[in-house]
């Protein structure tokens, strides 16, 4: 049986339609845990006791906050993992009601990605439901540090924890009909620039860190840019100085470099630094610091992952878009093993504290995301899914 057999595709919406009420409220409550970026563990401590409650024996769990329960499946091979991350870009002390109205659910954070992790939830219960066992192993996690400068921290420990993860789907709230397989790249760095200081008019003539800092970044604007493979440079943070009439003995920004393209990345890269390093006269110094690093790379388009990506959604009526964009899935692809990421719904106002979703796309997120797990273990149990880890 293939993942679009018809009577798996009418038992997998079937299971959808059974489950798709207590999936909402678990996206609710999921959400009123409160789960920034380095302070996931309330969170990652309910997602370990639902995956109990799911019939998931001992969730495996690290220092970091990460979660990860199997699913076992019905023959030996790589194992699929289906990755969704738990925490938010808002800070502590953000509200956290979950409001609804009609078919809309609104609250910091609902769909990303408290509707992503509450799916990861439901694929135990749904698979039962559909009567069907994967081909192979499939691993559920709810990690950690997917946001800002979290770097992947979370799935980086969940790919080195479990070697035998031969395919992944990172499953993110918003944008149903996306299929995320370029991962975009970036390298975020803190430049500070240190001098002397002094008074505006009695020391007139002694350097000021912010006026070096702005001359670097000038010259950092002025880089030549790619346009394909598509790279990007941004001052994002600029801060320093003491008062108006002091010159400034320190100034900093951060920087934020991205491409599709590992080479590109790492060229641009190389050129601040050396920008930098000339930076470095008059009376101030400039050093880096280097914040958040992510890599870059692109599952390829006759992947079977991607096929199989292309037919579920196909199957549940909803085009496919595919695009470039920074998220869970970068980690495996940047190690040789076929990634890519889903969305399961519609909505808007990301990263804002007024952010929503529509419940009513949600069975056709969730049919197309347990498609994909079955056929994806379908091909990683034959082979055709072939994973070059690196």
């Amino acid at each position: 049986m293939t993942a679009l057999a018809p009577a798996r595709v009418a038992a997998v919406r079937s299971a959808v339609d059974a489950i798709l009420p207590d999936l909402i409220e678990t996206t609710a409550r999921l959400a009123a845990i409160a789960a920034p970026t380095g302070a996931e563990h309330s969170r990652s401590a309910a997602v370990a006791g639902w995956f109990v409650a799911a019939g998931c024996a001992s969730p495996w769990q690290d220092a970091l906050g990460n979660v990860v329960a199997r699913i076992p499946g019905g023959g030996r091979g790589p194992a699929l993992l289906l990755a969704a991350h738990l925490d938010t870009v808002f800070p502590a002390g953000t509200d956290t009601i979950v409001r609804r109205s009609g078919g809309r659910l609104s609250g910091a954070g609902v769909g990303d990605n408290s509707l992503g992790v509450a799916a990861v939830l439901a694929v135990p219960e749904l698979l039962r439901l559909a009567g069907e066992t994967p081909a192979v192993d499939i691993l559920l996690t709810g990690n950690v540090g997917e946001e800002g400068l979290g770097n992947l921290v979370g799935m980086r420990a969940v790919m080195d924890a479990f070697p035998e993860i031969g395919a992944a789907v990172a499953i993110e709230g918003h944008n149903l009909g996306r299929v995320t397989t370029v991962a975009v790249g970036s390298r975020r760095l803190r430049i500070a620039c240190t001098g002397p200081g002094g008074h505006s008019w009695g020391d007139h003539g002694r350097p000021s860190a912010i006026h070096a800092a702005a001359r670097l970044i000038a010259e950092l604007d002025a880089i030549s840019l790619p346009g394909t493979p598509k790279t990007s440079l941004n001052v994002g943070l600029i801060e320093g100085g003491i008062s108006v009439n002091t010159i400034a003995p320190s100034a900093s920004f951060v920087l934020d470099l991205r491409s599709v393209d590992p080479d590109a990345l790492t060229a641009v890269a190389g050129e601040v630094d050396r920008l930098v390093e000339r930076a470095n006269r008059d009376g101030v110094s400039v050093s880096t610091t280097l914040l958040g690093e992510r890599p870059a790379g692109r599952v390829s388009a006759d992947s079977p992952l991607v096929e199989v990506a292309r037919e579920a959604l196909d199957a549940v009526g909803v085009e496919i878009t595919f695009d470039a964009s920074s998220t869970d899935a970068n980690v495996p692809i940047a190690r040789g093993v076929p990634a890519l990421c889903l969305g399961l719904t519609e909505g808007g106002n990301v990263h804002r504290e007024d952010e929503y979703i529509e419940t009513g796309p949600i069975r056709s997120g969730l049919t197309q995301l347990a498609l994909v797990a079955l056929g994806a273990a379908d091909a990683l149990a034959s082979g055709r899914l072939e994973t070059r880890r690196r």
